[in-house]
């Protein structure tokens, strides 16, 4: 069976409406937007990539770490003639948060499926950048709780500004795990 992703796409809330709808940590989402400044290179490298590109979110207003990614993310699809992005509720749509399973057990968020224009999908990133999702699990198998870390966690996303999270992206529209133009 192929994937029905034109009619989650249609069924996806643009940014606006997701934060307008949403009902928990209201400020966050719009604090994060407001202050989210991308970079030339993020703009450059994905309209150099060749193609559109469509990206479905799946978040919940409550996620700290969908508050810190996904208004970044929607800043730099704006500013990215190439690129569009829709957020679907994760509880709304278990069978898709079925399909991206963080380690094959965890109904974490945020996730980015990274769609074509004609709706085919090229891979999916998920729910933090890479050497924070390391350093916080590290941290948890040291006997850390998640309110203990969760400071330190914002900080993190504070002092990344989101560029981490891009660089990833893009990685992942490029299906590569290097794309020409991005600083590392």
């Amino acid at each position: 069976m192929t994937w029905p992703f034109a009619a989650l796409w249609e069924h996806a809330l643009p940014y606006g409406q997701f934060v307008k709808d949403s009902t928990a940590h209201c400020e966050l989402w719009t604090g994060v937007y407001r202050l989210s400044r991308i970079p030339a290179w993020a703009v450059e490298a994905a309209t150099a990539l060749p193609g559109r590109f469509r990206l479905v979110v799946l978040a919940e207003d409550w996620c700290g770490d969908a508050t810190n990614s996904v208004p970044v993310l929607a800043r730099w699809a704006e500013a990215t003639a190439n690129v569009e992005l829709r957020i679907l509720r994760r509880d709304a749509h278990d069978d898709v948060m079925q399909r991206y399973l963080t380690d094959g057990t965890a109904r974490s968020i945020p996730v980015v499926i990274v769609l074509t224009e004609g709706m085919d999908e090229l891979g999916w990133w998920g729910p933090r950048p890479r050497a924070l999702q390391e350093w916080s699990a590290a941290e948890r198998a040291k006997g850390r709780s998640k309110a203990e870390l969760y400071p330190e966690i914002r900080r993190w996303y504070a002092k990344d500004k989101g560029e981490t999270t891009i660089r990833e992206v893009l990685a992942v529209m490029a299906g590569s795990h290097h794309v020409q133009g991005v600083p590392t």
